[in-house]
């Protein structure tokens, strides 16, 4: 007599291999044009609640300090050597009608406090963005650490417009991921949210609430 082990080998031996489906053809990634891919990344991001600005390469501080007014924010972290942080500490406006600059220049073990207590926002720089699925492609360093992006309730996020990519194969193609990929990439594609709890949308559960993207260029 059999055993049940020699049965299911059995049928497994017994049964006619099945072909593989043939696959259509891959499509050629969208060649979308700069203004389609913009209109594109800009209608998935506000679709999720985030909101994008397109300004000029030399005003996006003054839509940032006035979008920080609009918001009632009171302090906006900053890389100290970050890229952006040298326009933004001549550009800062006076802390008793503006919002106080707070650089990122020590461990976070000696202000974690008033990081998770007292900063009201964030901005950070980004390396590109995915224009199809509406996604900021973030690669932390020390200048701007992950929590930068991860903890104030506000992120503002700068985006140059001719590092938006339509797809994410050729932003990892563009971006040389093959060769250099990073060790630790973000990809956000609007701020936080969950339906954990009584499957009721709520922003701002697990990170920022709100994303806000200036678009230069």
């Amino acid at each position: 007599m059999s055993n049940p082990r020699d049965r299911i080998l059995g049928r497994l031996r017994s049964t006619t291999a099945l072909e593989a489906p043939e696959l259509p053809p891959t499509q050629p990634a969208a060649e979308w044009s700069a203004a389609e891919k913009l209109e594109m990344f800009t209608r998935r991001l506000e679709a999720v609640r985030a909101e994008v600005y397109r300004t000029g390469r030399e005003d996006w501080l003054d839509r940032l300090w006035q979008l920080c007014r609009n918001k009632g924010l009171r302090t906006l972290l900053y890389g100290a050597d970050a890229p952006i942080a040298a326009d933004l500490k001549r550009s800062a406006p006076d802390a008793t009608t503006g919002s106080q600059l707070v650089p990122y220049d020590v461990p976070i073990e000696h202000w974690k406090d008033r990081l998770f207590d007292g900063i009201d926002g964030a901005v950070t720089s980004c390396v590109g963005a995915i224009a199809e699925t509406g996604t900021l492609i973030l690669w932390p360093t020390p200048a701007e650490p992950r929590l930068m992006s991860l903890v104030p309730p506000v992120h503002f996020v700068l985006l140059d417009a001719g590092h938006l990519y339509s797809t994410f194969a050729e932003a990892m193609e563009r971006l040389c991921w093959v060769t250099d990929a990073p060790t630790n990439a973000l990809l956000i594609s609007g701020p936080s949210k969950s339906a954990d709890i009584e499957q009721t949308l709520a922003y701002g559960v697990h990170g920022p609430r709100e994303l806000v993207v200036l678009v230069t260029g």
